[in-house]
């Protein structure tokens, strides 16, 4: 085991929660730090857990501090802001954002985010041109090792009801098979798989990981 510390940002979504399971069961990083918004229930012998006020930069600036991997799979829905695309935004741009530019700061050389595929600052829609600023703005940031996961629609069970995902979820299967491959849909746990090869990858640059690339790593 060595003496790295990963912190995870996210950990009760559906990637972050796979993510969370597998970095627990791997001894490759000898703490595992979540930030959290509210108290979780989980307890491991190397989790370490620190409640964030993620408005308040100075409390996400020290919650990052000895991180030696920072991976981010934070997001939220338009159904929990209510379609306020401004609250959307404090979650999906400025979190992965503060996070990134806390990165450096810190002294962190390893940042792993969840992007989505189709990602683009010039595009008309709304979640795709934020999911671009975010990758765009990260990529400014001079961090020695950035992985950009662009998963399409993800495979798993969420905690919370989403039954029109589902429904998705069934179709794109169906059609997979005539998508270009990019836009297949992946199950939670590889894109998690990959975040964590990625993480022990000693590769300095700035990686954009798509469906093929994604399963390669989570392999």
């Amino acid at each position: 085991m060595s003496a790295k510390t990963a912190t995870l940002i996210g950990a009760t979504g559906l990637i972050g929660g796979e993510l969370l399971n597998l970095v627990l069961k791997d001894d490759y990083f000898q703490t595992v730090r979540i930030l959290i918004r509210r108290p979780f229930n989980l307890v491991h012998p190397r989790l370490e857990k620190k409640l964030v006020d993620f408005s308040d930069n100075d409390s996400l600036l020290v919650a990052l501090d000895n991180s030696d991997v920072v991976f981010c799979a934070v997001g939220t829905t338009q159904k929990k802001v209510k379609g306020d695309q401004a609250a959307y935004r404090k979650v999906d741009y400025d979190i992965p954002v503060h996070a990134g530019r806390f990165c450096k700061m810190v002294g962190c050389k390893i940042f792993v985010l969840v992007s989505s595929v189709g990602a683009n600052s010039k595009s008309k829609n709304f979640y795709l041109k934020l999911k671009g600023e975010v990758e765009d703005e990260v990529e400014t940031m001079g961090l020695e090792s950035v992985h950009i996961m662009r998963p399409s629609m993800l495979l798993g069970e969420r905690k919370e009801s989403r039954p029109l995902e589902k429904i998705g979820q069934a179709m794109m299967k169906v059609l997979s098979f005539f998508l270009p491959s990019k836009y297949k849909p992946i199950k939670a746990r590889d894109v998690a798989k990959a975040m964590l090869a990625a993480s022990k990858k000693n590769e300095k640059g700035f990686f954009v990981h798509e469906y093929d690339e994604i399963k390669s790593l989570s392999r």
